[in-house]
């Protein structure tokens, strides 16, 4: 490594007074500070300040800051690091501190094996808290080398809860009533730009510059540059397709057939590929039919966009596509194991087994034969399945109805996230 000695502990000295000076939005994520944790998610999703919350949370607790270890690895001084120089971090710390510290690695997954330095951390008993954006950090083959010693904990961009506690809005039975339109006017604005943490600051027109830029870094950093994509433009076609029809259940086979229509021809199984690779990145996610038979689970799902910003990038008519999506990422967030559910018959937008909820997304059900075809299709799925619950998400209508004897819940999207 060709950083010196003397730079490293600079390093680790600035980081202590930047995270102490920082101040920080808490988020609404629980952890037991006795365990080791893996935090990983999609870029500027808020893990970086979220390890400042720990460090914070530990020195609220009677630690010293000079008991704190901070590394992160997206620092330019920090480029061209190798698992091989990583004990030399110990090494300069333990110069400078007589303490055993807290560590934290953040972005750690820019170093090449660094999961053996972290188990080997958690052998030795230190406290290690890492970040990382890539979803490999997740697969069975890291948690077999990580040997169990880290908890992993998904890290997401604010929450509508936490979003509205950002613009000073309480959340509680009697704000809900009291504030309701400024709850309303908050929900408008997260449905259309999202929730990562630094869009906040932005105003007007600097939002969607600010998210097309993070765009264009994971694009090219997460994906094209990390797993050495040569056929760029494939990528950024597919890419575009999966946002214009998040609604819509798509095949590997049909995806490289338009996508080869643009004049970039690829295969299926690049296809399938480059959409692992896509999520891993936490750009996007799926969801697999519930009604389908294995081999159609795995080749026609439905995909989503982590966020709804970055989402808005890519739309022109964007209501009911965002509005789909947004419930979608609800679910992904609360870590249900949800599908939707497609039969010759009826669709069914998601279904959630082991709460026995179905689902119906519907941005105005004022439309005769809307309302019709998405109730219909909760009653047909009723008679199939055991049903607890059967809801219509809209925009801005709540009410009960009745169809053929089965209760149904239409409730506004706002109010839905929040319960």
């Amino acid at each position: 490594m060709s950083i010196s000695k003397n730079r490293i502990k600079e390093v680790i000295l600035e980081n202590q007074r930047f995270v102490q000076s920082t101040t920080l939005i808490p988020r609404d994520i629980k952890i037991q500070m006795n365990f080791n944790y893996i935090f990983v998610g999609l870029r500027r999703a808020g893990k970086s300040y979220f390890l400042f919350q720990c460090i914070h949370d530990l020195i609220s607790r009677g630690h010293l800051i000079d008991e704190m270890l901070y590394f992160n690895f997206e620092d330019d001084r920090l480029d061209g690091i190798e698992l091989s120089d990583l004990d030399q971090l110990l090494q300069c710390y333990s110069e400078m501190f007589s303490y055993k510290p807290f560590i934290f690695l953040d972005e750690i997954q820019n170093v090449d094996g660094w999961e053996k330095f972290a188990r080997r951390l958690a052998d030795t008993k230190y406290s290690v808290y890492i970040t990382g954006s890539n979803a490999k950090m997740l697969s069975k083959e890291m948690a077999t080398v990580l040997g169990g010693r880290f908890l992993v904990q998904n890290v997401f961009p604010f929450s509508f809860k936490e979003q509205l506690s950002v613009d000073g809005i309480k959340v509680d039975p009697v704000s809900v009533i009291r504030d309701k339109n400024e709850i309303v006017r908050g929900f408008e604005t997260y449905f259309y730009n999202g929730g990562l943490p630094e869009l906040h600051y932005a105003q007007g027109a600097e939002k969607r510059m600010w998210l097309s830029n993070l765009y264009n870094k994971i694009y090219f950093g997460d994906l094209i540059s990390r797993y050495k994509i040569r056929n760029e433009r494939a990528v950024k076609l597919l890419i575009k397709k999966i946002a214009e029809g998040v609604k819509q259940p798509s095949s590997y086979t049909r995806l490289s057939n338009i996508i080869s229509s643009c004049g970039s021809k690829v295969k299926a199984e690049t296809v399938a590929e480059y959409l692992s690779y896509a999520e891993e990145a936490w750009l996007i996610f799926h969801v697999e039919n519930l009604f389908a038979k294995l081999a159609e689970r795995e080749s026609v799902k439905k995909y989503y966009i982590t966020d709804n910003g970055i989402l808005n990038l890519f739309l022109t008519d964007s209501d009911t596509s965002l509005l789909e999506n947004l419930v979608a990422v609800t679910l992904f967030r609360k870590k249900y194991e949800f599908y939707f559910y497609r039969s010759q018959d009826f669709e069914v937008d998601f279904v959630i087994p082991e709460e026995k909820t179905a689902i119906q997304v519907c941005y105005s059900l004022s439309d005769d034969e809307t309302r019709k075809r998405e109730l219909s299709a909760l009653y047909s799925l009723s008679n199939r399945y055991e049903l607890k619950k059967c809801l219509v998400i809209s925009k801005d209508t709540e009410e009960t109805v009745v169809y053929n004897g089965l209760e149904i819940n239409v409730v506004p999207a706002w109010k839905w996230i929040l319960e």
